[in-house]
């Protein structure tokens, strides 16, 4: 691909997702969400291969039903109401379905089918941006909206989320899988915490964001999709090793890394609703996670395969990556951020 060509599509990305945060007409969301859509099926299918078509074409048909969805529920209500701003969403019918679109658009369980298949047949690049930016536009629709959405809806569909990408990810190999099986467990957690404290959803949003990128950089400068690889990559670069292991024990959310501090804070929020026993489902089915997170870390610190030639280990590094060791800082100490956020909580 042209660098031209590139950079168009990049910009079209930021646009529409521009678009979208900025607007407070329906149809300028939904022209927004559409042109999020569009800019990143030529990344997808730039590999030319049978697996990134498959991918592209899943991923259009997925993202042309939930924007079909998007645009009925808000026809629906602008004929009941007259009403085409965001936060005005009266009719009960019209939430519904948009709290069904934009989980289809997050890839929220039960409707997060399309994600894991989509992931495999990309490059990490491209799962990185799927995964990370075009989460922003949908997230901001279901905060501006959250008061308004079906709260029994959204705290179902959490909960299915988070009990789906713990167990889903259990028995993948395929490092694309597994993130994108994270992917779903964490948009559970932020779901669950929207209706009542969509800062907490924001902050959510940012550390998600923060250890997925740190994630997939990592990986992308490891050369390691699958966990065969990443057994090895001790071998290559033991300090790139040891922080991909300490990024993934924060994806995990383990103390004291930044995973952790989200997860605290959403689990005293639900105990201040008077919602113990759904907080407790909660803790637990995030222990699901945490143990294909420490199963990774175990492979990359415990495991030595056998027959390993040195004189293919690519044991200089390649490419520029002075951003890797910043996002690593990020991923491990936003813990002491904590005392402001229970303030400004």
């Amino acid at each position: 691909m042209s660098p031209y060509t590139l950079s168009m599509l990049m910009s079209s990305l930021a646009v529409g997702t521009i678009t979208t945060l900025s607007s407070y007409h329906w149809f300028l969301a939904w022209m927004g969400l559409e042109i999020n859509t569009l800019a990143i099926i030529p990344l997808m299918t730039k590999m030319h291969h049978p697996r990134a078509t498959e991918s592209a074409t899943k991923y259009f048909l997925t993202q042309a039903t939930a924007s079909a969805l998007i645009l009925f529920s808000t026809i629906m209500n602008a004929w009941m109401t007259g009403e085409w701003t965001i936060t005005d969403m009266n009719h009960y019918t019209s939430t519904t379905i948009l709290t069904i679109a934009l989980a289809i658009k997050l890839g929220v369980a039960p409707f997060h089918l399309w994600l894991p298949d989509v992931l495999q047949g990309l490059n990490m690049m491209t799962c990185l941006i799927l995964s990370t930016w075009q989460k922003l536009a949908p997230m901001a629709l279901l905060i501006l909206t959250s008061h308004q959405l079906n709260t029994n809806l959204l705290i179902m569909m959490a909960l299915t989320s988070m009990v789906v990408g713990g167990w889903g990810g259990l028995n993948q190999t395929q490092m694309r899988k597994i993130m994108a099986y994270s992917s779903i467990a964490h948009l559970g957690w932020m779901t669950m915490i929207v209706p009542f404290a969509p800062n907490l959803a924001l902050l959510n949003l940012l550390v998600y964001i923060i250890l997925t990128s740190s994630t997939f950089m990592t990986l992308m400068a490891l050369n390691s999709t699958s966990m065969n690889k990443l057994s090895t990559s001790w071998l290559k670069t033991p300090t790139l090793a040891a922080f991909t292991m300490i990024v993934l024990m924060a994806l995990g959310g383990l103390p004291p890394t930044s995973g952790f501090l989200p997860k605290w804070l959403i689990l005293q929020e639900m105990t201040k609703q008077h919602l113990n026993m759904l907080s407790i489902t909660m803790a637990m089915s995030a222990l699901l996670s945490l143990f294909f997170y420490l199963r990774l870390s175990y492979m990359i610190s415990m495991t030595s395969p056998p027959h390993i030639s040195n004189s293919n280990l690519n044991w200089r590094e390649k490419n520029n990556l002075q951003i890797i060791p910043m996002m690593i800082m990020l991923s491990m100490m936003m813990m002491p951020m904590t005392p402001a956020l229970l303030v400004m909580n």
